[in-house]
């Protein structure tokens, strides 16, 4: 049996004298029975996967000041089961990417009364100093999936349904014969304010959001420019450019392209991640903290029983070429051994 890439970065480190990431034991918690947080808990420090007593996938992060906040999903299948079984989020923060404290499930599908199953990806943004979490979730009623909104006063919650119904269902939009092709919703706030909602599978969707964050601001597009799209959009944006990274092809990498607007057009660039060990699916969030640049993802190194459905969040860098490009991501088992902001 091939030794996890988990474990290895730990044997690994015990070889570089001196650095912080590796230099605690690996946690004793048992990822297949994972217990509940009722208060702020500080976890051990690793290398990649970050976390190791849960499993986690769908990553999104959030930037607040001088804390990075991680949302992600929960793959916590029965026994015996093989899909994607996720009932709630997890939420963590950290101050130098290497520290994480978990705090208590800030949201679960029962927050959405019209929901009624699979908390799949999802993304918070701040405005106003409200918290928005755009969720991807089974609709109750409309056949499919549907992306929800909740709202929050804080980044670890409590967040409620911002709407009482869904923001986007399934027959709202109309270019596959899929019905789960309203997934993976991500948000960006450009420079003038508007907000721009992107998700989907098979096909990428955008649309306008007005100032409250809970309604479409006009017609939803359809991009068909994006070669082999099939889900898990995230936007950026970097020095007059703005990036769509996405999962591509099955098992899943990551590819990405580049625009000037945020309506496009964008031009395809390539291949930024490769599939990441033991996971089909391949879901990035990327983040700028204290002027350095992170690629969050997920892959299946911890023990998953043979299963592609037991998801690690993983964090390493991303490095950018002269000319904006972005040059492919270096997975790593040892993932961040110096503190954010520490490496000059």
């Amino acid at each position: 049996m091939q030794l996890p890439l988990s474990r290895l970065g730990i044997l690994l480190g015990g070889l570089l004298a001196g650095t912080t990431a590796l230099a605690q034991a690996p946690s004793t918690g048992n990822p297949d029975q994972p217990v509940n947080v009722t208060q702020p808990t500080p976890l051990p420090v690793f290398g990649n996967p970050i976390i190791r007593d849960k499993y986690t996938a769908d990553p999104a992060a959030l930037v607040v000041g001088n804390t990075v906040y991680l949302y992600t999903g929960h793959d916590d299948p029965p026994p015996g089961k093989e899909w994607y079984y996720m009932k709630q989020w997890l939420c963590y923060s950290s101050t130098d990417m290497l520290h994480w404290t978990e705090h208590p499930s800030p949201l679960s599908v029962q927050a959405f009364s019209w929901a009624k199953a699979d908390a799949w990806a999802s993304q918070v943004v701040e405005r106003g100093g409200k918290y928005y979490w755009y969720a991807a979730v089974e609709h109750g009623s409309s056949n499919g999936k549907a992306i929800g909104v909740a709202v929050a006063d804080s980044p670890t919650g409590p967040f409620w349904d911002a709407r009482g119904s869904a923001l986007i269902t399934n027959d709202m939009t109309r270019d596959t014969n899929i019905t789960w092709d309203d997934i993976d919703p991500t948000v960006f706030i450009d420079s003038q304010g508007q907000a721009y909602l992107y998700w989907g599978n098979t096909v990428c969707y955008w649309a306008k959001l007005k100032p409250n964050m809970t309604e479409l601001d006009g017609p939803i597009h359809a991009i068909t420019t994006l070669p082999q799209f099939t889900e898990a959009p995230w936007l950026h944006y970097r020095k007059g450019w703005y990036y769509l990274s996405y999962a591509t092809g099955f098992p899943e990498k990551i590819a990405y392209a580049m625009s000037r607007s945020l309506e496009g057009p964008w031009e395809y660039k390539g291949i930024l991640n490769e599939v990441a060990g033991n996971s089909n699916t391949n879901h990035q969030s990327i983040i700028e903290f204290r002027d350095e640049w992170y690629f969050i993802y997920h892959n299946g190194s911890i023990n998953t029983h043979g299963s592609s459905f037991h998801r690690s969040v993983c964090i390493d860098r991303l490095h950018y070429n002269k000319d904006g490009t972005l040059q492919r991501v270096q997975m790593t088992s040892e993932g961040l051994t110096v503190p954010a902001g520490k490496r000059r």
